[in-house]
């Protein structure tokens, strides 16, 4: 018997491994995934008849892996959503040149809001009664914003009203929750976005599992503990970025968190967990070299923080900055030159 044919985006499976292939065609789609995407293809659409109007494509946030079909129990990749939610909002700060899809975890970090989550800046602590002194009476009247924060909320509420309000949004929000949600999203997003070519970006931010449980492995009620004890077989998650990379939307600027050699995109951004706040490395093909080599780009927040004093901030300015403003501006930079290329 001769060996399958492979693909040229194909390469031999491990044993517990799933083809991209395999995965799309054994494991069913979100039910609602059409009804979810309805609103981004209309996004899309308005966006694309717009000269020069890029899109880019922010994941953010963890994956989780069901247990159950019902589900109680699941692992999951844990990721508050920072560094997605961040960068989105710089990319919003770039209106001229990019909208955003913000496909994120439910419940995780959202542009604007993350700045006054239920932990950083609970909102009302922000808010002032009429007479705080009476609070437990029945009193009524104006609910205000306390003076000495209106100057930090202001800027943050008229961003995000006119990105998600204004009368032509910028943002398009998609939620996920398991893996499966994210990879039939992640599929879906590139058949709608690969109209736009190069003018697309996608920014892969979020945390993916590497392991999941099969559609026909998972438990259809609640696993008992009383079996004492739980021994699961997991399969490893398909990577997907290679046929996204050169298959499902080839003209598309592609930055991810992981293996450029093997996948062939233009950008990774690494980082040690640690430092992950104060410095990054861009790296990306040597063009000068033939494309044999690669080049590292480092970002240090204190460089940005030094440039503000520069330009005389003051304190706040200079201790808020974020190294998200440093990677979207180079990125930007980035994708100018990807579109000069190839115009």
């Amino acid at each position: 018997m001769s060996a399958p044919k492979l693909s040229r985006y194909t390469t031999p499976l491990l044993p517990g491994q799933f083809s991209t292939e395999t995965y799309f065609s054994s494991q069913p789609p979100p039910a609602d995934l059409q009804a979810r995407l309805r609103p981004v293809r209309e996004f899309v659409r308005k966006w694309q008849a717009v000269e020069g109007k890029r899109v880019v494509v922010v994941t953010s946030g963890g994956t989780t892996v069901p247990l159950e079909a019902n589900t109680v129990r699941f692992l999951d990749n844990f990721s508050a959503g920072t560094r997605g939610s961040t960068s989105a909002e710089y990319f919003l700060s770039h209106p001229q040149q990019y909208v955003v899809i913000f496909m994120h975890r439910q419940h995780s970090l959202r542009p604007y809001s993350r700045h006054y989550s239920h932990s950083l800046n609970p909102f009302l602590d922000l808010l002032t009664c009429p007479s705080e002194d009476s609070l437990a009476a029945d009193e009524e009247g104006p609910i205000t914003v306390r003076p000495e924060r209106t100057t930090q909320l202001l800027p943050v509420l008229k961003a995000y009203h006119e990105s998600h309000h204004g009368p032509n949004p910028t943002i398009c929000a998609l939620e996920f929750v398991t893996v499966n949600d994210y990879l039939w999203l992640l599929k879906e997003l590139a058949e709608i976005v690969k109209p736009l070519g190069k003018r697309a970006m996608f920014y892969l931010a979020a945390a993916v599992s590497d392991f999941f449980l099969p559609q026909d492995r998972v438990a259809e009620h609640k696993i008992q503990s009383t079996k004492g004890n739980l021994t699961l077989e997991m399969d490893q998650v398909p990577k997907v970025l290679r046929p996204l990379v050169q298959e499902w939307i080839p003209e598309a600027f592609i930055v991810s968190f992981k293996h450029l050699q093997r996948y062939g995109h233009q950008v990774v951004v690494g980082n040690d967990l640690h430092k992950r706040k104060h410095e990054v490395v861009l790296v990306e093909h040597d063009a000068e070299g033939a494309g044999q080599g690669f080049k590292e780009t480092w970002l240090k927040l204190v460089d940005l923080q030094d440039a503000r004093r520069r330009e005389g901030a003051g304190k706040d300015a200079v201790e808020g900055v974020e190294i998200e403003e440093m990677i979207v501006r180079q990125l930007v930079r980035r994708h100018d030159a990807w579109l000069s290329r190839s115009a």
